[in-house]
Order: structure tokens, then sequence, then C-alpha cells
């Protein structure tokens, strides 16, 4: 296998996951739950972390043309899921369905709601998210991964989080204004404290990859 098959093959595993994660997010994201008895979020935050260290991944690897197609790529996947739940909820279900049509309405019709506001908040933060990693990768001469990684992490989920909240929980009637400048703010909290937990993971990972892509170049 030679290098640039290598870097493809690590390209798609990394895009894999990434948009995995995305759409599960959306998918889930209509369950509410209570982060340490302090503040209520989607459960889909869980997955975002992951996506973070991808987004570094693939920014220091392949670029800003990397991240933005692969930004692309999955509004494009999320729209389309969209749409397919969207035909799903106005086909009615059989009287033996095992999930009947207010069910299905009520898990998948809350998660229209979180899909456009992902859609939107997503496709800004993510090119928020490169500029900056950009920015202080230059500032620093590549150097200091924790610094890109954070520092792009910390704008870009700003913008993230409370664009997303906003459309999927307050324009629907979820929340109040005060509860949604609550959540978001904890929301946002945690997903920062998140990011600098997971930077040893970043690091194992850039290492990782390095280390496969060099190998066929060492060997060859």
């Amino acid at each position: 296998m030679d290098f640039k098959k290598r870097k493809d093959l690590v390209f798609i595993i990394l895009a894999g996951f990434f948009v995995t994660n995305a759409l599960v997010a959306e998918l889930i994201g209509g369950k509410l739950v209570q982060f340490f008895g302090l503040f209520t979020q989607s459960i889909g935050i869980i997955l975002w972390p992951v996506v973070f260290i991808l987004t570094d991944l693939i920014n220091e690897h392949y670029g800003k043309d990397g991240v933005r197609k692969l930004t692309y790529i999955t509004v494009g996947l999320i729209s389309y899921t969209f749409i397919l739940l969207t035909i799903a909820l106005h086909i009615p279900a059989v009287g033996f369905s095992p999930v009947g049509d207010e069910v299905f309405k009520t898990v998948f019709g809350q998660s229209q709601w979180i899909i456009i506001g992902s859609i939107i908040a997503f496709f800004f933060s993510q090119l928020v998210d490169v500029y900056v990693f950009w920015l202080f990768r230059n500032r620093t001469g590549g150097k200091m991964i924790w610094l890109r990684a954070t520092g792009s992490t910390l704008v870009s989920q700003l913008v993230d989080t409370f664009i997303v909240q906003y459309i999927a929980f307050v324009l629907p009637g979820k929340w109040k204004l005060d509860e949604f400048l609550v959540n978001a703010s904890w929301g946002y909290a945690f997903k920062l404290l998140v990011a600098i937990c997971l930077i040893p993971l970043i690091y194992a990972g850039h290492y990782a990859i390095e280390r496969f892509l060099n190998k066929e170049t060492k060997t060859g």
C-alpha cells in the first residue's frame, strides 16, 4: 500500500466516524437529559466531542479543503436525512405497527427541529473552526497542537451551541428564553471542559496517523 492509498484510507475512516457521529447526534437529540443535576441538554451533546477530535485531526492532516469538503458532504447528508424523516412522518402507520404515528412524531418530529438547527449551526461553526485553527497554526509555526485544537473549539462551539439550541428548543416552544440562556451556557461550558480533557486523545490520534502514514515511506 503506497502513501497516497494510506492517506486516502485514513481520510475515509475519519470521515466515516465524523458523518456517523453527526447523524446519530441529530437522531437522538430530541431526548433531553440532566447533567450533574445542574443543567439540561440534548443527549446528542455526548457525541460531539468525537466530532471535535475528528475535525482537528482532519484539519491537521488534510488541511482546510479536507474539512470544508467533509463539512459540505455532512450538511448534504443531514439534509437528506431531514427529507427522509419528513416523508416518513407523513406516511401513516398500520394499526398493528409497534411504533404508532404519535410516538414516531414525538421522537422524530422534535428531531427535525434539531436537524434544522444543526445544519445551520454546524455549517457556520465548522467554517469558523477551520479559520481559527489555521490562524493559531500559522501563528505558532505548526507547534502547540493543544492551542489550535482548543482555541478553534472555544470559538466554533460558542457559535454552534447557541444557534442549534435556540432553533431546536426555543423556536418550537420547548424552552423559554431564560431557560435557553442558562442551558446553552452550561452546554457550552460542558463542551469546553470535554475539549480540554480530550487533548491527550488528539495527540494520540495525531501520533497514530503520523506513524501509519510514515510507515510506508520508511519501508519503501
